[in-house]
């Protein structure tokens, strides 16, 4: 489907009537722009959508007729002459010294560490006389 520009005539003239309106159109989908001229009561659509099912809707809100529809043409892309690339000079780039130059340095303080276990183990003890008589 090619992108279409249709004039809508409509009976507006109420303000609520007329936000009915503009919320019905915007929620069609393939709708690319809407203008309203109030003072003569024309609707502009233009997008990708079914002009009749537009109106079938919009008859329900206020009066409507379909004035002109037209195809409207993409513009024309103009070729933009290339630029000639200008050679950057070469930057040097200083980094910083840290403690962590490197992925896998080894770092002081993972030696005094030393491995804790969790708070949530159980210690099971096999005794083999492990009576108890009350």
């Amino acid at each position: 489907m090619t992108a279409q520009k249709s004039v809508l005539q409509l009976s507006v003239h109420e303000e609520r009537i007329r936000k009915k309106v503009w919320a019905t159109v915007s929620k069609f989908s393939g709708v690319a722009s809407i203008a309203m001229d109030d003072k003569t009561g024309k609707m502009t659509v233009v997008g990708e959508v079914d002009v009749p099912v537009i109106v079938k809707k919009l008859r329900k809100i206020c009066n409507v007729e379909l004035v002109t529809v037209e195809v409207v043409k993409p513009p024309e892309k103009k070729p933009e002459p290339e630029k000639p690339t200008q050679a950057k000079p070469a930057e040097i780039v200083a980094f910083p010294v840290t403690q962590f130059n490197y992925p896998y340095q080894h770092h002081y303080s993972y030696t005094n560490s030393y491995y804790q276990p969790c708070d949530n183990y159980r210690v099971v003890v096999e005794e083999p006389n492990t009576c108890v008589v009350m």
